[in-house]
């Protein structure tokens, strides 16, 4: 009896073909890769231009407003320092002016002074003491004014020398500083003047600690007469002994 032919048959696997398949899919894969690559690119590209454009932009932008702050934080230091400089000019300025107000105040002053000496309704006087005044300085010493007129002979120079003597009370007793030992010195000689219608002597003196002044009196000794004038120190260290 004949054996029936078999359904199946067993074929021999080969290699070669199964590799090459294997190739053909992996080329493949990586050909979709590279498709799908170069069309993001193509798609992306307008989009991506216009970014990097919009980024140059931008950068150009900051870098002028960079620029333009600082060209207003300079112009901001330049108006502070001006500001600056205007107020130290300002203050100089009124202070300048202040002095000369003073200054203009005192001219007037004299002037007017000088008016009624001179002027011809003022009163005709021989040489006298106008005034004295005093104002303590450092160091304990008094710095003293006097001013010397005479109007009686117009014309004719008054000279001579003037001293004084301050009176008071020098340990629980009266006691005068002589003009000496006002300038302790003892051969002092008097302060000498030589003036037409009024002259200003300055000077400094010392006074004793224990010594408490009460009056001035004042001598002129020339060739225009004698003179003896008494202040009072309250008004005359007050800056009104008149």
């Amino acid at each position: 009896m004949t054996e029936p032919a078999p359904r199946f048959r067993i074929v021999p696997r080969r290699r070669g073909s199964e590799r090459t398949w294997k190739i053909a899919i992996a080329a493949a894969w990586l050909l979709s890769l590279a498709v799908v690559g170069l069309v993001s690119t193509r798609l992306a590209a307008p989009g991506l231009q216009y970014a990097r454009e919009a980024s140059r932009q931008a950068q150009r932008e900051a870098e002028q407003r960079q620029r333009q702050l600082e060209e207003l934080n300079q112009r901001v230091v330049t108006l502070e320092r001006s500001d600056q400089i205007s107020r130290a000019a300002n203050t100089e300025l009124q202070a300048s002016l202040a002095e000369r107000d003073e200054e203009i105040a005192a001219l007037r002053a004299d002037v007017a002074f000088y008016e009624r000496l001179v002027g011809s309704t003022s009163q005709r006087k021989g040489l006298s003491v106008h005034s004295i005044e005093f104002a303590p300085e450092e160091g304990g010493t008094w710095r003293y004014r006097a001013v010397l007129t005479q109007n009686l002979n117009r014309g004719a120079i008054s000279q001579g020398q003037m001293r004084f003597t301050i009176e008071g009370v020098r340990d629980g007793k009266l006691a005068s500083i002589g003009w000496e030992e006002l300038l302790q010195r003892g051969d002092a000689a008097g302060q000498a003047y030589s003036f037409r219608y009024f002259q200003e002597l300055d000077g400094s003196v010392m006074l004793p600690r224990d010594f408490t002044p009460q009056r001035v009196r004042v001598l002129l000794r020339g060739n225009g007469g004698n003179a003896e004038q008494t202040f009072d120190w309250k008004t005359t260290a007050s800056g009104g002994g008149r």
